[in-house]
């Protein structure tokens, strides 16, 4: 009897295994090895002459006296208070278009999807054309304005440069937010909006009354992972601006990089690798905190 109970036991683990060996190997011990030379000198490519030394604190010392760190953390909050409402309002917006009774509307989500199935390296290159002088958007600038306005340097422009990412980040990462929001749609009791109608209410006073409330955890949900998804910005940075112009459009995940494999310095780009993740956990935490109180109060 105790054989079979832990067989039992240990099946479970069994099948768990070949996934918990690949987490350990591919997330778990990359960062303990970053949060460890966080704290030493450790080079790239190391000196056999010069041994690796543990030094404290003094890697983040030296990020936070960074000026270039502290101009990328800035970019990237920029960037995040930007698409971050976009995005998610594009998202329930289209997520509230497809779950009315619309013709088709099996064809329009699978349409709507497609941005997200698309590399953002494939987004990039079709987008960087689209940004061109002679591109849609200044032919699109010129025919509304009748020629009165010149073309944009979208990408080249310092005020441009970072709501041109903006509009191309968000048209690629709504889908995921309109999938979201569709379940959470769905999940709310129609008679909800058949008893507000013959209480006369109006598209309006649903919305605001049945459809906002009905969806709080799911903004929290959608808000939160939103905002962790734009501190990753990278690619579409490094493709078509390369942080410029002036800077403006550096990130703290491409000052990570260009620290750590361009310029060499692993423990640095270490420490604020490990800063990254603080700030990505505390979003976490607080995105917890809010779903559990809100279900304390429901």
């Amino acid at each position: 009897m105790l054989a079979v109970r832990q067989q039992t036991t240990l099946r479970p683990w069994l099948f768990l295994s070949p996934a918990l060996a690949l987490i350990l190997l591919f997330i778990v011990l990359p960062f303990v090895l970053t949060v460890a030379f966080s704290f030493t000198d450790q080079r790239l490519v190391p000196n056999p002459n010069v041994p690796t030394e543990w030094i404290g604190w003094r890697n983040y010392a030296r990020v936070f006296e960074n000026e270039d760190f502290v101009r990328t953390l800035l970019n990237t909050a920029y960037f995040t208070v930007l698409v971050v409402p976009l995005q998610c309002g594009l998202g329930l917006a289209v997520a509230m278009l497809i779950n009315t009774k619309l013709p088709m509307r099996q064809l329009f989500r699978g349409i709507y999807f497609l941005p997200t199935v698309i590399s953002m390296v494939v987004v990039s290159v079709i987008w960087f054309s689209l940004f061109q002088m002679s591109g849609f958007f200044n032919t699109l600038l010129n025919a509304l304005t009748f020629g009165l306005v010149d073309p944009v340097d979208w990408l080249g422009n310092p005020k441009t440069a970072m709501p041109a990412l903006v509009l191309m980040s968000a048209w690629q990462g709504f889908p995921f937010q309109m999938v979201v929001y569709l379940a959470g749609l769905q999940s709310i009791n129609t008679d909800l909006y058949e008893a507000a109608r013959l209480d006369g209410a109006n598209r309006w006073n649903e919305f605001w009354h049945i459809t906002i409330p009905g969806l709080l955890n799911t903004h929290i949900l959608v808000v939160m992972t939103t905002t962790i998804l734009a501190f990753k910005l990278f690619t579409q940075v490094e493709l078509l601006t390369k942080g410029g112009p002036s800077g403006v459009t550096d990130t703290l995940v491409r000052f990570i990089y260009l620290t750590g494999f361009r310029q060499g310095k692993v423990g640095i780009a270490a420490a604020a690798a490990v800063v990254f993740f603080l700030i990505v956990l505390a979003i976490s935490l607080v995105q917890r905190r809010l779903v559990k109180e809100e279900r304390a109060v429901e």
